[in-house]
C-alpha cells in the first residue's frame, strides 16, 4: 500500500453516510448462488434492487443531503450515462432540487427514460466522458448549479462505501470481494470499508477488458486515460468511463489488492448465470464481478466466502432476452 490511508475516508464517516441515507437508499440483501464447478461460498450482493435499481443512489444521496438550503435552490447538475444520472434525480426529489442530466448520445433508451420520469432534465451531448464533463462546466458557469460528481469526490466515495460497510455486518467472516469498476466510486468505497473493518480480506475490482483502463493504471502506479472509441465498445455501458478518478485511485492503491478484466462473452454469460441461479437481474455492468468468479478463478486468492457486487440491473429488456436466449460458455 502506497497511499497514506488516514488522508483517506475514515471508518467514522462512512457509519455517518450510512445514518445520513438511511431512509432513501435501502440495505440490499445478500443472495446466495450456486454455480457449477466454482469452489467456496459465493453471495451476490444485490445492488440491483435500490430503489433505482443500481449502488449510484448512495453516493448521490450522501451528497446531495448535505447541501446547504441556498445550494438546493441552485439546483444540481452531473453528467452520466445513466445510473449515477438516475441517483441523482431521484435524491434531488426528495430534497425540492432541481436536477440536471448531461448523457452521452449512446446511453441505453431504459436509462434515460428513467431519469426523465424522477423529474430531471436531460442534455445529450456525445459518446466521450470528456464531452460530458465540458458541457455540465458550461453550464455550471450559466447557471450556478451544484455538480454531483459520478466518482471523484470524496462524498461519492463514502456514500458507495456503505455498500462495503453493509457486506461486513451481513457476512462478517467473508475473506473475498468483488466490485466493477470503471470511475472507481464504487470499488474505492466498498475496498476502504471492508478493509478498513477486515484488512485481511481480499479486495478485487473487475472490468471489461475492452475497457480496461484501470487495470492499466493499477499496473503501472498510476492514471492511464483510454479513448472514448475504445472503451465505448463493451456492452456494460456503466463501464465506460475513459479512466479512474484521481481520488478514486488513491483508495484503490491503498485498498485494492488486484484488477482483473473480463470478456464480452463472459459477462453475457454471467448474466445468464445470475439469472437461473439467483433469480437476480442484472445489467452487464453488473455482471462483471461474477464473472470473474466463473472465469478467473486462477487470478483470484482462495477463499470460503465470496460476495460478489451485482452493482445495477437496468439492463434494457431486448438486450437480457438476447442475453438469456443465447448458447455458449
Amino acid at each position: 500500500m502506497t497511499v497514506a490511508t488516514d488522508a483517506l475516508v475514515s471508518l467514522d464517516a462512512i457509519r455517518a453516510a450510512a445514518q445520513r441515507i438511511a431512509n432513501i437508499a435501502v440495505k440490499t440483501p445478500l443472495v446466495r448462488a450456486y454455480f457449477p464447478d466454482v469452489e467456496g461460498n459465493v453471495w451476490l450482493k444485490a445492488e440491483s434492487l435500490q430503489p433505482i435499481g443500481s449502488f449510484k443512489l448512495r453516493g448521490a444521496s450522501n451528497k446531495i443531503l448535505q447541501l446547504t438550503p441556498e445550494e438546493i435552490s441552485r439546483g444540481v447538475i452531473t453528467y452520466s450515462s445513466g445510473n449515477h444520472a438516475q441517483g441523482v434525480a431521484y435524491a434531488a426529489r426528495e430534497v425540492g432540487a432541481k436536477a440536471v442530466i448531461v448523457m452521452p448520445s449512446n446511453t441505453p433508451a431504459i436509462k434515460r427514460a428513467a431519469t426523465l420520469a424522477y423529474g430531471a432534465e436531460v442534455v445529450d451531448v456525445g459518446v466521450a466522458s470528456s464531452e460530458r464533463l465540458a458541457k455540465a462546466e458550461e453550464l455550471v458557469r450559466q447557471h450556478g448549479y451544484i455538480v454531483v460528481p459520478p466518482y471523484d469526490d470524496e462524498q461519492i466515495i463514502t456514500g458507495q462505501a456503505t455498500c462495503g460497510l453493509e457486506i461486513i455486518e451481513q457476512l462478517p467472516d467473508v475473506d473475498l470481494v468483488l466490485a466493477p469498476v470503471s470511475g472507481g466510486g464504487l470499488l474505492s468505497g466498498v475496498a476502504t470499508a471492508v478493509k478498513r473493518l477486515r484488512p485481511h480480506v481480499k479486495v478485487f475490482g473487475i472490468e471489461p477488458e475492452l475497457a480496461g483502463d484501470t487495470a492499466e493504471s493499477f499496473r503501472a502506479g498510476s492514471i492511464i486515460t483510454w479513448a472514448a472509441e475504445l472503451t465505448s465498445r463493451t456492452i456494460a455501458d456503466g463501464l465506460r468511463t475513459q479512466s479512474v478518478g484521481e481520488r478514486n485511485f488513491a483508495h484503490i492503491q491503498a485498498f485494492v489488492d488486484g484488477i482483473i478484466t473480463v470478456t464480452e462473452a463472459e459477462i453475457r454469460a454471467a448474466m445468464r448465470a445470475i439469472v437461473n441461479s439467483a433469480r437476480i437481474v442484472p445489467e452487464p455492468s453488473g455482471a462483471v464481478s461474477t464473472a470473474a468468479l466463473l472465469f478467473h478463478a486462477a487470478q483470484l486468492p482462495p477463499y470460503k466466502n465470496a460476495v460478489a457486487v451485482v452493482s445495477g440491473g437496468n439492463v434494457d429488456p431486448e438486450l437480457l432476452a438476447c442475453v438469456l436466449t443465447e448458447t455458449g460458455m
